[in-house]
């Protein structure tokens, strides 16, 4: 999934208990399910991002050379400005854009 167009917040924001809940009726599913959608983004975001800074990567057994790549830097940098995995999590559940399902109990 593409995270770079999301339209989640970068500040804080209050949101409204009743419209978090809405799609489980129970406030603590509804965390629980955010919670877990905000790992998945983690990860992808994580292994996206060391996948674009290995190809920077340099192997060196010399300690006294460090070089500092700047095409590496504005990565790391664009990566630091995307908003949070939560907050885009909490996004995604507004909006409906997360699939989650509860096991039948009999």
């Amino acid at each position: 999934m593409d995270y770079k167009d999301t339209k989640a917040a970068l500040s804080t924001i209050t949101y409204n208990k009743n419209e978090l809940q809405a799609p489980t009726n129970n406030i603590y599913q509804a965390i629980s399910v955010i919670a877990k959608r905000a790992t998945q983004i983690n990860e992808d975001l994580k292994k996206e991002l060391v996948d674009k800074l290995e190809e920077f990567a340099t192997y060196n057994d010399s300690l006294e050379e460090v070089f500092e790549n700047k095409e590496q830097i504005e990565v790391s940098k664009f990566y630091e400005r995307l908003p949070k995995p939560t907050a885009i999590a909490v996004d995604e559940w507004l909006n409906d854009k997360v699939y989650f399902r509860t096991p039948e109990t009999e």
